[in-house]
């Protein structure tokens, strides 16, 4: 087979990016190791920026979005028994909206067919040739069957364990990673959420997150020392944390529900600046990770996303290459002061095994500057809903 952009990756960035060349009358086929119900089972962020918004709407992928989406003007933070609220449309203009990854996907997944996309899913045995040369290529193993895929370019929208950064030499590398000493347990469930806007909360216990997917289904986080298992919370317990936490501060109470889910994730900031090699270009997860306060991850995917799409579209439809050469620069501009937003929030709202009582001071002092700091807010908002491209 011969394409223009071969796509690694189904995800949300690889499907979107394919969309975007799509409706540009740009040849491109998408390449996945996983089944598509393996992909909609994960269960990750669900707050949009407008960035991401936009996106979908300008590929016209965007009823149920419209229809299901929930918009939220500002979100809260909280420290004991105190809440503050950040009003991110009165400093912005703008909102976020909450609607699940896992939806994102799968509106992406149902457009492709009538949309021309070709997406090859349960590719075995993927990996990449020559990103260095004229014409790189990516074999897979479809039923048995060993095929070729020769494009202009590549695109690694792959995910952290994929393999399009791993074919980048060592010598070719830049890298960057702080890992947290800590995990989110989080339980997924069919009950209403216990506040209206979603609320980060710094207390003698650590940090908790309680947010939404939906007016019927919520979503609640807490810290765990990265040595607990789901073993060590059954769910009455983490329920009665939960409960602890929230039922003072939020304007409706925890409400218990049985797990649709439950899961610990590690945190780590990691940043691997090589988004360039060759013809292979790295969007999304491959290039990046962010921990999940503030809610960059998906986000930050789109706008590399925004950038390479433009960029691809500049050398087919006008023979411009100046993009194309500047995407790396363009796109980690814009990552590192995602990661910059995303690890002050962790700072701010997590207990960390080393801090003592001077650092929680610190927090609580920071936590007093925001509340009677109208700049201070408006600099929280303007990174949370969303830095322009």
């Amino acid at each position: 087979m011969k394409t223009g952009v071969a796509i690694i990756g189904a995800g949300p960035a690889g499907l979107l990016l394919g969309h975007l060349l799509r409706a540009e009358g740009i040849d491109c086929v998408v390449v996945e190791r996983q089944s598509p119900d393996y992909i909609l089972g994960r269960i990750r962020a669900g707050v949009l920026e407008r960035t991401t918004t936009d996106l979908l709407r300008r590929l016209g992928i965007d009823a149920r979005l419209d229809a299901e989406g929930i918009i939220e003007s500002g979100f809260n933070l909280a420290d004991g028994d105190r809440r503050i609220r950040i009003d991110v449309t009165a400093h912005t203009g703008r909102h976020v909206t909450v609607y699940g990854q896992t939806e994102v996907t799968r509106d992406l997944m149902d457009a492709a067919g009538g949309r021309g996309l070709r997406v090859v899913y349960e590719a075995a045995d993927l990996s990449l040739h020559d990103v260095d040369g004229a014409e790189p290529t990516v074999r897979y193993v479809k039923d048995g069957v060993t095929h070729t895929i020769a494009a202009d370019f590549i695109a690694g929208c792959d995910g952290f364990h994929g393999p399009s950064r791993k074919c980048i030499p060592a010598s070719a590398v830049a890298e960057f990673e702080r890992v947290y000493p800590f995990g989110w347990l989080g339980i997924l469930a069919d009950v209403p959420p216990c506040h209206d806007e979603l609320i980060y909360a710094n207390g003698d216990r650590g940090f908790a997150l309680a947010s939404m997917r939906s007016h019927t289904r919520s979503r609640y986080y807490i810290q765990v020392p990265v040595t607990e298992e789901l073993a060590d919370w059954p769910e009455a317990r983490l329920w009665d944390e939960l409960a602890a936490r929230f039922d003072p501060i939020s304007a409706h109470g925890v409400t218990r529900g049985p797990a649709l889910e439950m899961s610990i994730a590690p945190l780590r900031s990691y940043v691997f600046e090589t988004m360039r090699y060759g013809r292979l270009f790295l969007a999304g997860d491959s290039a990046h990770i962010v921990p999940p306060t503030g809610a960059k991850g998906l986000n930050l995917a789109a706008s590399d996303v925004a950038y390479l799409s433009d960029a691809l579209i500049a050398h087919y439809a006008r023979g411009e290459d100046a993009l194309l050469k500047g995407y790396q620069a363009r796109a980690l501009a814009r990552i590192w002061k995602a990661e910059r937003f995303s690890w002050y929030l962790t700072k701010l709202m997590h207990r960390f095994p080393e801090d003592g009582a001077f650092e929680h001071r610190m927090q609580a002092a920071e936590l007093d500057y925001i509340e009677r700091s109208e700049a201070m807010q408006a600099a929280i908002s303007e990174n949370y809903v969303g830095l322009p491209l």
